[in-house]
């Protein structure tokens, strides 16, 4: 799974990913290095046939659903089963999404049960996008939309620390990913982990744990 992410670049940084995956307009975001679930993610969608980028609660709530709440437990989708899921499968056919990070952090098991905190980010910082679902939920007073991050099988860097790891998309992928012509078997070719050098993993502090701690720290690495 993946229950955290961070996206903290400089705003130059920032506007450049963006307008390679479409979106030219400029984008308020506060810089967050321990992004939890029910926290907002930088998320880019089509809307009206223009990709726009706007900060999104992560946690998808179905359009059906009767309570917010449903959504603490659907801030991953498994790529396996995303076809098939009432919660998934009409917003993964219409509602595709990019979520923006620059990193990601996952609890390694240690041979004494401990379990370390580590992070998986680019080796020159920059940001790249999951595979993400939206939905709009309009029972609550205003309009609430949120999303979810779809995950599959661990590559050869991540499986040592989890056997789950978001679904990464490169360019090509990103835009095979938002079109609405794109064929459910192309999707689904998606979803398979690539390995991919550009990526490393290192230990991180403990102060990831909590989401309260938010600040640089909870991505500089550990001796």
């Amino acid at each position: 799974m993946c229950g955290r992410s961070s996206l903290a670049p400089d705003d130059a940084t920032l506007a450049e990913h963006l307008a390679s995956v479409g979106v030219h307009e400029k984008v308020e975001w506060r810089p967050r290095w321990n992004i939890a679930p029910t926290q907002e993610q930088l998320v880019v969608s089509v809307r009206a046939g223009e990709r726009v980028a706007a900060a999104t609660r992560w946690g998808l709530v179905p359009s059906w659903a009767k309570d917010v709440e449903i959504g603490n437990g659907l801030i991953n989708c498994r790529s396996e089963t995303i076809t098939e899921k009432p919660a998934f499968r009409d917003a993964f056919r219409r509602r595709r999404a990019l979520v923006v990070v620059d990193g990601f952090y996952a609890w390694r098991v240690n041979g004494d049960g401990s379990k370390s905190p580590m992070r998986v980010q680019r080796r020159d910082g920059a940001p790249f996008t999951f595979a993400g679902l939206c939905e709009t939920w309009t029972r609550g007073d205003a309009p609430l939309t949120t999303c979810t991050i779809v995950t599959t099988t661990p590559n050869t860097l991540v499986e040592p620390i989890h056997h789950r790891m978001p679904v990464i998309l490169d360019d090509a992928a990103r835009d095979a990913w938002l079109a609405p012509e794109t064929s459910v078997d192309d999707l689904v070719d998606l979803f398979a982990p690539r390995d991919d050098d550009a990526f490393e993993a290192y230990e991180v502090s403990a102060m990831v744990n909590s989401p309260r701690n938010d600040r640089p720290e909870c991505a500089a690495r550990v001796a």
